[in-house]
């Protein structure tokens, strides 16, 4: 499993929302780029990057935070976060980006998924975000009733490189990940899945990596800044 630290992005600042809320955005660091360059030296093998703004907006909001880390930091990125078109998608491949993350689009437009998995292959990820087991869009301020498992099956042949599950009621509550749920979701595909919401300590780790469904990965943010949880420790012991 690869541990995946996040920065999230809003106004330019590296933030943390709790449960999604925009209104409840927690300042970590105004240097961004400094912020990533910290999780590389301590030895992260991958970033994961949300544009925030951009999530609402529906286009990229902080592309100048995003090319500063993306040329500061030597480990591959991911982006999530307002990328909802073609152009979009390579441009930000062109920047440097070694995947896309492709959330709203997924429900709104799946066909543009599809394509892009097709002329990007293994630098397009599909983003899951669910409260309560339904996806939510446009930033989770938007619920649908799509079930999360359905819409990771939809896509099970599409050639995507993986799939984010974020637990909008874990993520940065620091109350742990929701285990069963991503579990069910990991072996309903064969696509790579990634947990994200709620890591917040070596046992959350341990209970992700020895749940019974192999998963790619877990995304931690609170935790890390907060220093709940020692990113070169987890390092260590998801590589054992």
């Amino acid at each position: 499993m690869i541990l995946y630290p996040a920065i999230d992005l809003k106004d330019g600042a590296a933030v943390r929302l709790l449960r999604g809320d925009m209104e409840k955005a927690t300042v970590f660091n105004t240097d961004p780029a400094a912020q990533a360059l910290s999780f590389v030296e301590a030895g992260c093998q991958w970033l994961h990057l949300v544009d925030l703004n951009g999530a609402f907006e529906g286009k990229p909001v902080n592309a100048v935070a995003v090319e500063a880390i993306l040329k500061r930091c030597d480990v591959p990125a991911q982006l999530g976060g307002g990328i909802r078109d073609m152009a979009t998608i390579e441009n930000w491949i062109d920047c440097g980006l070694a995947r896309v993350i492709l959330g709203t689009v997924a429900v709104e437009d799946p066909s543009l998924v599809k394509q892009a998995a097709r002329e990007f292959p293994g630098q397009v990820a599909v983003g899951i975000d669910a409260r309560n087991g339904k996806v939510a869009t446009r930033g989770w301020a938007e619920e649908t009733d799509v079930s999360a498992t359905e819409l990771a099956k939809s896509f099970e042949d599409a050639g995507v490189a993986a799939i984010i599950y974020t637990d909008i009621n874990r993520d940065g509550a620091m109350e742990g990940p929701n285990v069963e749920t991503t579990m069910e979701l990991a072996n309903a595909v064969s696509i790579p899945v990634i947990a994200s919401g709620g890591v917040s300590s070596l046992a959350d780790l341990k209970a992700l990596r020895d749940c019974g469904a192999k998963l790619d990965g877990a995304i931690s943010g609170r935790a890390l800044y907060d220093g709940a949880l020692d990113l070169a420790e987890a390092i260590k012991l998801l590589n054992e």
